[in-house]
């Protein structure tokens, strides 16, 4: 298949068949920005097999780690089904299961309470924090937690066709109904713009980006779905059952539970050590 379309408008299309698909937001962000990439590699040429199995060897090429270069080739498989060209997809490249996370990557809790220490002069940030790591919901679900919701005490959130409920711990709802009381809210979403607008993705990263230096962490740790995986990571280490868990993040496989409640390497081996079959 030639490209003679726009590449703009391809994109365009394929955007609002990911909605129609009723794919959430970030999905669609996700899609469309992948899809540019590969439409870009491909140019002028033909849309292929041999096109989608060139880029494929382009992204190992540029080092990209297995896992990036899977979601990306995920975006292109949905592209080429939207495009009528479903037996042009590539398959996934294969990777043994990952058993724990390199350290610099994860946010450990005494991290989290630096955050939020740090976070004291913003309010609307500090609180924005603890709703994030206190709940683990998504960043994009934010807009569920309306004051008319939140004074329920529970979230009802509705993504991707599934509808699951988040319960506000008292001290969480205390805290958000007081702010939003503060702030002159009186219903609608609680966390917004000056406008009225709820935050996006954008605004919440840039946010936290400028918390790093004043809390002593890494800028690559300091992002919206690390605080989502440190929930995670505690609920399972309290409560042992990733079944409820995988229900509670809205999980479709409890596999993608799995990775969120991996341990750092260092943890790992702690725990290994301890087996004493070392003499």
């Amino acid at each position: 298949m030639k490209t003679k379309t726009n590449l703009s408008e391809i994109v365009r299309q394929f955007e609002m068949y990911l909605l129609r698909e009723e794919k959430s937001t970030a999905t669609v962000e996700k899609y469309c920005r992948d899809a540019k990439v590969f439409l870009s590699f491909v140019g002028d040429g033909e849309i292929s097999k041999d096109t989608a199995l060139a880029y494929k060897q382009e992204l190992i090429r540029q080092g990209y780690g297995v896992r990036s270069i899977n979601s990306m080739l995920a975006s292109v498989n949905s592209l080429l089904c939207f495009l009528g060209l479903g037996d042009c997809r590539v398959k996934a490249l294969k990777t043994q299961r990952q058993i724990y996370c390199t350290e610099d990557k994860e946010l450990t809790k005494a991290e989290y309470l630096r955050l939020v220490e740090a976070s004291k002069h913003d309010k609307r940030l500090c609180l924005l924090l603890q709703t994030i790591c206190g709940t683990g919901i998504r960043v994009s679900e934010l807009r569920y937690f309306t004051v008319e919701a939140v004074r329920q005490g529970e979230i009802v959130i509705s993504c991707k066709g599934k509808t699951r409920n988040i319960l506000v711990p008292g001290g969480l709802k205390k805290k958000l109904l007081q702010y939003a009381k503060s702030c002159g809210i009186v219903s609608g979403v609680i966390f917004c713009t000056r406008s009225g607008r709820a935050l996006d993705r954008s605004n919440i990263w840039a946010m936290m980006k400028k918390l790093c230096a004043r809390a002593g962490v890494k800028p690559g740790k300091v992002f919206p779905h690390n605080l989502r995986k440190l929930f995670a990571r505690t609920f399972y280490g309290i409560e042992r059952d990733i079944a409820k868990l995988a229900d509670i993040l809205g999980h479709g496989s409890i596999e993608t539970t799995r990775i969120y409640i991996m341990t750092t390497g260092v943890e790992h081996r702690r725990k290994i050590e301890r087996l004493g079959l070392v003499i």
